[in-house]
């Protein structure tokens, strides 16, 4: 009888994007209390040293702080090359940083149609390719791009971040094919509205695009096709990044997993 694979990130060496607050920071404190060594990646390094400290301090595993803007591709490549220097490698990738800016399509700015490609796209095809590079040179690795129940499904007033969302999953996929001779593993997050700052923002902004109330935006636009009316959590989404993460075959590369409190069922 085959033996079902263990699950542990302990003594892993782990990057995670856009971590000193939200989503990425909940799934840097998963791994750091699974005994990981996670690199707080942010653009902000006062915000990435405070976070990292706080982790450290928690336990098992340990943090540090990197200043990373992802759309560098010189900050990407020398933060990187920081953590494998330190820690010998690099085994997990989360590429999680990301903004929201929200207009309809007519008046979209061309400028924030960039700006949000180029953080969600280009800031998650640099961060692989650096990674990618120190896995295929020490036996494999995890990569974790955040996707989106937009990965999936549309929206109004999101045009560029679903355009993103979705070309996450074609990032993914190809490098689940080109990284399995080399024991790499890709996988998207596609996360529900999780009540973090990001989303905080949107209900005002939705509310004054769309004209109706803040508690319409929420109830109707955010949380009106779950099946419980309920947000999905920073625990939730860092749970399954964990798994992904920790996972040891190439039986989940190339797959997505919604996490969304029922609004997008496969």
């Amino acid at each position: 009888m085959t033996q079902s694979p263990t699950l542990s990130l302990k003594d892993k060496v782990c990057i995670v994007t856009g971590a000193a607050s939200g989503i990425g920071k909940g799934i840097a404190t998963r791994y750091v209390a699974d005994g990981a060594k996670v690199a707080i990646a942010d653009i902000n390094q006062d915000a990435a040293d405070s976070a990292a400290k706080e982790l450290s301090a928690q336990g098992p595993g340990e943090a540090i702080g990197i200043v990373m803007d992802v759309t560098s591709e010189e900050q990407v490549d020398t933060g990187v090359a920081k953590v494998a220097e330190k820690w010998g490698g690099i085994d997990v990738l989360v590429s999680n940083a990301g903004i929201q800016i929200v207009h309809p399509i007519e008046n979209f700015p061309f400028a924030d149609w960039k700006k949000m490609l180029a953080i969600h796209l280009d800031g998650a095809f640099l961060t692989t390719r650096a990674c990618y590079r120190h896995m295929k040179e020490t036996g494999g690795g995890s990569i974790i791009l955040m996707g989106s129940v937009h990965s999936k499904e549309a929206s109004p007033l999101k045009a560029p971040y679903v355009t993103a969302k979705h070309g996450l999953m074609g990032l993914s996929k190809v490098i689940a094919k080109e990284g399995a001779a080399h024991n790499i593993r890709s996988n998207v997050i596609c996360p529900g509205f999780v009540k973090t700052p990001l989303v905080e923002k949107q209900i005002p902004e939705q509310a004054k695009d769309l004209g109706i109330s803040e508690k319409e935006v929420v109830e109707r636009i955010m949380l009106g096709n779950t099946v419980d009316k309920e947000f999905t959590t920073i625990e939730d989404i860092a749970e399954v990044a964990w798994m992904f993460a920790a996972f040891p075959t190439n039986a989940l590369t190339g797959q997505s997993l919604v996490a969304s409190h029922g609004w997008f069922m496969n």
